[in-house]
Formats: structure tokens, C-alpha cells, sequence
């Protein structure tokens, strides 16, 4: 990491205005010591909070009426003595200061009503980002700016969104901006306009004062809308509590995308049990660990959200469990520097077409997820203005309709010798089913007849899968396949569609025959599956869809080239990485097991272990020295050819494998 420590605290510290006696325990000495203990190299604490609070000397009337110290310069005094950096929160979108004395800078939705907490709700509203309210916020970074001067590490700035706003000023200047307002889609292309402009203005702000000032601005979700922004950051934080709304595959999805944007990166996790302002719940070690150690093994740092309690002292047992997390960071640190992603896949992120937001994962996005980290492939979420040809296989999955400049940029991959994977309306025209890829496998001729219908693999992709009919449970398309195309898998109907008029059972209709046309085709270059099959295997978990479609990523990426084969068991998480600098790979085993054990999300309590993991890495030759780090232990390796083969005797959590050259 350059700009960014490894293991840093987000703080949050929105503490309502009647709470008395605020900070009034805080002592910097011990604030600086508890984290130094903890082996907390950043924290980012905070100037304005969401009920719009200062917690510092301000010129501004916002301070916190029971704040009688100087809380941000004692935090900043008291941690930089110890060479801990301490970058600056400032509420954006939130700020209920200002939106109680400017209630015309609210948001106001399509209906003319405020967008945020009702008038009997705890909670918030949204101040929008095309008003007079920007001007407060650019005045009070400047003044954190000239207050505390090279003492500011950086600036994260919260909740910077806008949402589908109909308030004065937005009409306005949708109406100059020749957009209509009574159109959805041409609002919520206003707003992004609005997120843009804000953010290049804040930058511009602090870049006049400070151009050495770290520069974040978080919407709880990382993807490709980030980019017509990117110059405003210096880094980027992912925001992904999986207990809190997030899911333990969004942070995943999100980290193979923005890995590949050219700026380091963090991911942020939090302690809490369920998800921010927890106060008094904790996450499991082992959770933590997890969370931790696979933003390791994707290479970021680590950042861990905490709640300062209003009297400003940390909570001992809360530095307890992320000292216990963060002093096995440092130690697993020097083989995550700089470490490259060993890739052999890009998936085209589904948000191309439908743009994520925070705490949702795409249904398609985390299908695709499961399937690749289930047989261990490694790969990225790209767009198409990334590098196509250093992958070997591109997957196009379920809704990735093109227009004619992306059908000509995987054309020329597809010409250059790149094998693609394709499913459903993947590689279709906006409108209709033809297809702009060239040399498609096949033809859409229409919505399949029959829903559910049962698919039947064959020979090339029966490996491991059961001699019968498997269901279909969402409708695929009706295809016609080429004349150079081989059928992978038939398409066989039920006796009818169920409906009032004809029904068997308590579900859907047996099969009675063959449809007389393929489900799942392939030329020599690309696979194609006429249904959604990746947010199938999300949505039903049917793990056919995911065997019968790895048995044919197999035939374009067969076995002797995959980066890694293993018996490592579905469960476990491995990444390759490499580190220039020293010359060496790194291979990541995770193997952690979230549960439901509660109605909302998931958790890990117990560390399972695995023994005698066989591994095959694809590697140059050369690079034949195994061992596993820290801890040092040589492991035995065999060379045939470009495989390189060991065992590893245990896994218990988190194995890092170091492979180095024999001089």
C-alpha cells in the first residue's frame, strides 16, 4: 500500500444533539494507546456527523451544543504522536442540522414530498446536491482544511449520492439541460450529473490546499458508474458489512472490479454483530478474520468501522477483537504489498445494464460468483474498456445486451483468439434476438414454448452429472443452432404448461419428450446457454447449472491450462496473486463457512478445517519453492512441465503460500 495503511479504523461518531457530556472522558493518551495496542495504523474520526454535528472549533453554528473540547485536533494531536494517520469524515447527503434550518435544500421526490424520514420517523433525509447546501459543505472543508493544515491525512466524505429529485432546482436545471422530468430515467441522468459535479468540486476545493490530501467519496457501493468520477480519488473504500445489508457476496464482486480501476483500495467491514451503530454487538472473531483476510487475499487493506460512544471512550473488548484480527494482518502484510491478481477470466459486470446499489448484490453478479469460486477459477468483474485479450475466456452473463462499439470490442477479441461464454440475452442487439457477436453458435428464434422445461446434458458436458431430465426452473429461449455448431446439452417439454386449465401435482409437469432443439451450444470458440443461468443458480441453487456450464467452460479452458486445480472443497476461497517486486506468487486458501443462523444475514462462528489439499498450479517454470508464511514451512513440490504440484497437510481458516524461484 502507498497512501493507504492496512489496517484502519472507520469511527463513526453521529451522535444526536441531546445527548449531554459528549467526549467529556475522552483521553487522547489512552484514545492513541488502545488502537497502537491494536495494531490500528489509520482512523478516520470526524468533523460532521449525520445529525449535522461539529465536533471541533468551527466558525459554524453546527457545533454539538455539549461538546466542550476540542475533540477532532485532540484525536488528531493524540494519534499522529504515535504515527497513527487520521483521516477526516464529513457528512454529505445527511445532515439534519441543515435540512431542519434549510428544509428547501431537501430532496424532494416526483409527488413534491421530502425524500428521507417521515415527519413521526427516526432517520434521515436527503439534502440534495444541487442547492445552496454545496456551498456549506465546500466552506466547511476548507475550514478543516486551514484549521488543522498538513495535519490532515485525507478526506472521506459520506453519502455522496443524489436521488431522483424534483426540488426547484433540480426542475430547473433539468429543463436547461434539456432533459424531461417527468421521465425517470432522464432524472436519475441528472443525478449523476449532480454526484459528478460535487465530487470534481470537492476535489478541486481540497487539491488547491492540500494536493498531497487523501480523497474519498463513499455511496456504499463500488462499480463501473465510479468511473466518470475517478480522477476525484486519490483511493477507494468498499463499504461492505455482510451482516449489515451487504451479504458476504457483494464485497467479493465489488473487489475483483475495482482492483482493476488503477487505485489501492480498502475494504470495510465493521465489528458490529449486525451492521453500523450496533452499539454493545460484535461480530464473531472468526467472522472478522474472513472479512479481513479476504480483502487481503484480493488486494486491499482492511478497514474496520467501529462507533465511538458518546462519552469518547473505545470500547476495550471492541479492540480486544480487532486487535486479536489486525496483529495477524500485519504479520500475513509483506506477502500482500502490491500483489497482482493471477486472472484467466473476465466476467462482464452485469451492472453495465443494471448499475448496483449499496447492500444489493445483482442476483446475475452473485450467480456468476458462486459458480467461478465454487471450482476455484480465477478471474475479475471488468467492463469492456478493460484489457479483453489478457484473459482467456470472457463471460458475457444473462442481460448484457450490446450496442454496436461493445459488440465490436469483444468481436476483435473473439477474432484475436478469445473464447467467450454467453448466456440467455448476452451479445443480443438492444432490441429483439439477434445477436451482434459474429459466429454465434446459434440463433434465437423466440421465447421457449414450454416453462419449466428439463435440460439433458451431453457427452462433452455429462461429466458428473446424473443420467436424467433436469429442470429448467425459468424460461430460456427457443434457438436454432449453426451448422457448424455442437449441440452440449437437449432441451426436453413437459406435457403442457401449467395453468387452470391443465395441471399435474402439487408443481409443475413432468416431462414427456424431446423439444427437438438444444438448450446450451458451442463452437470452437464460444459457449452459449439459452437461459439465465447464472441468476438461476442464485435464485434455486441448482448445482446442475452450475456442472453442466463449468463441464463447458472446461472445453474453451480445459483443466492444463486453468491457473489452479485442487481438491480443495466448494467451500474454500483461493487466489493467486504475484508480487513483482520480490518476484514471487502468493496462493490465498480461505476456508471460512458462513451460515444463516439468524432471519437477515449470515455469519461464521466455528473454523473448520481441511487436510491434505493437492493443488496443481500453472506457473512458469522456475518458481518451484513452496512455503507456507508466515509461519515458514517448507512444503514438498513436484514440476511436469508448467503444473507445479503439492500438498498442503492443513488448512485451518487462512493458508498463505508463498512460491519463489530456485537460484
Amino acid at each position: 500500500m502507498g497512501l493507504l495503511r492496512g489496517r484502519q479504523i472507520h469511527l463513526d461518531f453521529h451522535t444526536s444533539e441531546q445527548i449531554t457530556g459528549i467526549a467529556k472522558d475522552f483521553d487522547g493518551e489512552e484514545f492513541a494507546r488502545t488502537l497502537l495496542a491494536a495494531g490500528v495504523n489509520s482512523i478516520t474520526c470526524f468533523s460532521k456527523c449525520h445529525h449535522g454535528m461539529i465536533y471541533h472549533d468551527t466558525k459554524f453554528e453546527a457545533r454539538h451544543p455539549y461538546l466542550e473540547r476540542n475533540l477532532l485536533k485532540e484525536q488528531i494531536e493524540a494519534c499522529h504522536r504515535y504515527g497513527i494517520r487520521i483521516p477526516i469524515y464529513i457528512s454529505v447527503g445527511f445532515d439534519e442540522f441543515m435540512a431542519a434550518k434549510h428544509p428547501e435544500w431537501i430532496c424532494v421526490d416526483c409527488e413534491g414530498k421530502h425524500i428521507g424520514a417521515g415527519p413521526l420517523q427516526a432517520g434521515w433525509h436527503n439534502l440534495c446536491l444541487n442547492s445552496p447546501y454545496v456551498d456549506y459543505i465546500c466552506a466547511q472543508t476548507e475550514e478543516v482544511l486551514d484549521m488543522f493544515g498538513d495535519e490532515v491525512d485525507g478526506l472521506f466524505f459520506d453519502i455522496v449520492s443524489q436521488e431522483e429529485c424534483c426540488c426547484r432546482n433540480c426542475m430547473k436545471s433539468m429543463m436547461s439541460a434539456g432533459l424531461n422530468p417527468e421521465s425517470s430515467e432522464d432524472r436519475n441522468k441528472f443525478a449523476a450529473r449532480v454526484v459528478v459535479s460535487f465530487k470534481e468540486r470537492i476535489a478541486d476545493v481540497i487539491r488547491a490546499k492540500n494536493p498531497k490530501c487523501g480523497i474519498f467519496s463513499n455511496a456504499g457501493h463500488i462499480g463501473p458508474a465510479i468511473k466518470s468520477s475517478l480522477s476525484s480519488y486519490s483511493h477507494l473504500e468498499l463499504e461492505s458489512l455482510p451482516s449489515g445489508g451487504w451479504g458476504y457476496e457483494h464485497f467479493p464482486v465489488s473487489a475483483r472490479y475495482a482492483r482493476n480501476l488503477g487505485l489501492e483500495f480498502l475494504g470495510q467491514t465493521g465489528k458490529f454483530h449486525k451492521s453500523w451503530a450496533d452499539f454493545g454487538g460484535f461480530k464473531t472473531q472468526a467472522a472478522l478474520e474472513y472479512e479481513c483476510f479476504t480483502a487481503l487475499a484480493l488486494g486491499g487493506g482492511c478497514e474496520v468501522g467501529d462507533q465511538l460512544h458518546p462519552s469518547g471512550r473505545l470500547t476495550k473488548a471492541t479492540y480486544k477483537l480487532i486487535g486479536d484480527v489486525y496483529k495477524q494482518v500485519e504479520q500475513k502484510e509483506p506477502w500482500c504489498r502490491d500483489a497482482r491478481p493471477r486472472t484467466e477470466i473476465g466476467v462482464v459486470t452485469p451492472e453495465l445494464v443494471n448499475p448496483g446499489v449499496p447492500r444489493q448484490m445483482c442476483p446475475i453478479a452473485a450467480g456468476v460468483f458462486r459458480m467461478l469460486n465454487e471450482l476455484h477459477y480465477q478471474y475479475d468483474f471488468i467492463d469492456l474498456e478493460m484489457d479483453l485479450p489478457k484473459y482467456k475466456v470472457v463471460i458475457l452473463p444473462d442481460i448484457l445486451r450490446l450496442n454496436a462499439q461493445q459488440a465490436s470490442v469483444l468481436n476483435d477479441y473473439v477474432h484475436g483468439g478469445g473464447k467467450l461464454v454467453v448466456s440467455y440475452e448476452s451479445g443480443m442487439s438492444g432490441n429483439g434476438h439477434e445477436f451482434l457477436i459474429d459466429n454465434m453458435p446459434a440463433k434465437v428464434k423466440g421465447d421457449a414454448p414450454f416453462s419449466p422445461d428439463f435440460l439433458v446434458a451431453e457427452a462433452p458436458i455429462a461429466d458428473g452429472i446424473p443420467e436424467s431430465e433436469h429442470v429448467m426452473y425459468e424460461r430460456g429461449f427457443e434457438i436454432e443452432p449453426s451448422a457448424s455448431a455442437k449441440s452440449l446439452a437437449s432441451v426436453w417439454k413437459p406435457y403442457f404448461n401449467r395453468d387452470f386449465k391443465h395441471y399435474c401435482s402439487h408443481f409443475h409437469t413432468p416431462v414427456e419428450g424431446p423439444a427437438g432443439y438444444p438448450g446450451i451450444v458451442m463452437n470452437d470458440n464460444i459457449v452459449y446457454a439459452a437461459y439465465p443461468i447464472f441468476g438461476m443458480y442464485k435464485r434455486h441453487g441448482a448445482r446442475v447449472y452450475r456442472d453442466m456450464l463449468m463441464n463447458a467452460l472446461k472445453l474453451l479452458l480445459p483443466d492444463e491450462k486453468k491457473l489452479v486445480v485442487t481438491n480443495a472443497p466448494t467451500t474454500a476461497d483461493i487466489t493467486l496473486n504475484y508480487q513483482p517486486a520480490e518476484d514471487r506468487y502468493v496462493l490465498h486458501i480461505l476456508h471460512y463457512i458462513p451460515e444463516r443462523r439468524y432471519s437477515h444475514a449470515d455469519t461464521i462462528e466455528d473454523i473448520l478445517p481441511i487436510y491434505r489439499v493437492a493443488v496443481d498450479l500453472n506457473l512458469p517454470k522456475g518458481y518451484d519453492i513452496a512455503r507456507i508464511v508466515p509461519d515458514g514451512e517448507t512444503i514438498i513440490t513436484t514440476r511436469l512441465g508448467d503444473k507445479l504440484s503439492f500438498v498442503v497437510p492443513k488448512i485451518e481458516g487462512h493458508c498463505m503460500l508463498e512460491i519463489s524461484k530456485t537460484y
